[in-house]
């Protein structure tokens, strides 16, 4: 059991040895306010598909997307996993219209929480997947000239914003016309560029963990040496 200090608060913090590695968020994430998704708040977002990082992870929710045509079946696979909230990627690219709406359908009845548009999704899909789902929709934004009052107009409840380097700028023209729009966006590589994307108005960020590979590589190096200190004791033993 450790304190962790928070806002000037100590914050009891329980774990065990068998669950104490796990992903942690960059606590200046606690800096931003949340967006209340059915009553319950969310700060950070984990950007991952990796059941395995799901399982291991304190975010507060996951944000599902994916490069592929989204599927039923991976939606189920991660929501039986995840422990945490989930949001959904249900296209808006390539993948569009009604197809979108009822994928958008399919992941509200399996648990998730929210259901994720890519950046080319036509006003009109907004429209449909709206018509479709009581959960909110999230409608991601790449570029400062995008007409973000279009995409509220057509149905979206949240903006994701993931612009790259441009993120800080875009964030801050959305808060700028719409003070009280709740806005996701992406924290960037590290702890200051976090900071400036909260303080541009974003309410939640989302944060990309290294990837399985790179946290094994870790864990594989610990046990070589484990191992390898094993084998030069038992040489050290025999002289």
């Amino acid at each position: 059991m450790e304190n962790r200090k928070i806002a000037n608060k100590y914050v009891p913090e329980v774990t065990s040895n068998l669950r104490k590695n796990f992903v942690r968020m960059p606590e200046e994430i606690a800096e931003c306010s949340g967006i209340r998704i059915f009553g319950k708040r969310i700060k950070s977002f984990i950007f991952t598909t990796d059941v395995a990082i799901i399982k291991n992870t304190n975010a507060d929710a996951v944000i599902a997307v994916y490069p592929f045509t989204p599927h039923p079946a991976i939606t189920q696979a991660i929501l039986s996993v995840s422990d945490i909230p989930v949001i959904c990627g249900v296209g808006g690219g390539l993948t569009h219209g009604i197809r979108s709406a009822n994928i958008a359908l399919h992941a509200e009845f399996q648990g998730a929480i929210g259901v994720v548009l890519n950046a080319p999704t036509p006003n009109e899909t907004i429209t449909y997947v709206k018509e479709h789902v009581d959960i909110p929709v999230i409608i991601t934004v790449v570029s400062e000239l995008t007409d973000i009052g279009e995409k509220l107009k057509s149905g979206a409840d949240i903006i994701n914003v993931s612009g790259g380097a441009n993120t800080v700028r875009i964030v801050e023209k959305i808060r700028r016309a719409y003070p009280d729009i709740p806005i996701i966006a992406t924290g960037g590589p590290n702890k200051e560029s976090i900071l400036q994307t909260i303080r541009a108005g974003a309410n939640c960020i989302t944060y990309t963990p290294p990837t399985n590979c790179e946290l094994f590589k870790e864990k594989m190096k610990l046990y070589r040496e484990i191992e390898n200190s094993k084998y030069y004791r038992g040489c050290e033993n025999k002289n």
